[in-house]
């Protein structure tokens, strides 16, 4: 959104960047907003992403409450932890899983970065991309539930704060390398500007800082934000060894890296 374009209303960049961060990363119905242009345009990720934290806390939200439901129907850990990734899976379509599937596939059994790109590029799963799978959603499920043993409530606010974190994370791909693919969608949204990646991390920050008010430890929330970040730079670092830069299959992996480290970063903050 052009920000030296008249607002419709107080706030309207950032609440159209919101709607077009909620579009992009979910199939959630997010209607037009007043003022807004094209909301089925390619979206503009010089300054999208800066609300991209509160987006990824939305996205959390209703694995949150269904995660809280399935707890207090006494269904217990497993099975909630469980039902709250599904829903998470349902409100993103898959979408950073499916970017982890690709990844693994194409870097595990390509022996080139141009073999890699292709096997990247076709929808079937192999055997790399379905153990990749396997262990994000174990991981994931493992960690929420074990939160759930521990912590009860933190794993509600863990589940919401990762969501945030891990999409904040993603983002170093996308500021560190460039296209692998001139025609991928990683050259399409462009790159996020300075001023982008600075909101986008304050506010991530500002998130972080609200869930030590709510209850989370100290030692917790720096774990969860240093690990998030270190394991998308992983992910960047092993992008930018495989194929010579990014692609949204590996903003997808950085994700998916960076939530598993940030829940696995709060459980072993807490006693067992």
């Amino acid at each position: 959104m052009d920000e030296d374009a008249d607002p419709a209303f107080p706030g309207a960049t950032l609440a159209y960047d919101l709607a077009g961060c909620l579009r992009f990363y979910s199939r959630l119905p997010v209607p037009p907003l007043p003022g807004e242009g094209d909301p089925h345009a390619v979206p503009d990720f010089r300054t999208l992403p800066r609300m991209l934290p509160l987006a990824g806390l939305v996205l959390g939200l209703p694995g949150a409450l269904v995660m809280l439901a399935a707890w207090g129907l006494g269904l217990g850990p497993f099975l909630a932890a469980t039902l709250a990734l599904t829903a998470g899976v349902l409100v993103t379509g898959a979408l950073h899983e499916d970017g982890l599937a690709d990844v693994a596939d194409g870097f595990g059994g390509g022996s080139t970065p141009a073999r890699r790109l292709e096997i990247m590029r076709d929808s079937r799963i192999g055997a790399y991309g379905g153990v990749a799978l396997m262990l994000s959603l174990a991981l994931r499920i493992g960690a929420l539930a074990t939160l759930l043993d521990r912590g009860g409530h933190l794993a509600v606010l863990a589940l919401v704060l990762a969501a945030a974190l891990s999409r904040t994370a993603a983002l170093a791909p996308l500021a560190l390398l460039p296209p692998a693919r001139l025609d991928g969608a990683g050259a399409a949204v462009g790159r996020p500007s300075r001023r982008t990646l600075s909101t986008a991390g304050a506010l991530a920050l500002g998130l972080t800082l609200l869930g030590l008010t709510l209850g989370l430890p100290l030692l917790g929330g720096i774990l969860m934000l240093v690990l998030a970040a270190l394991a998308a730079l992983g992910v960047t670092a092993l992008a930018r060894r495989s194929i010579g830069g990014q692609t949204g299959d590996v903003v997808g992996a950085a994700q998916q890296g960076a939530e598993i480290a940030a829940l696995l970063g709060l459980v072993a903050a807490l006693p067992a």
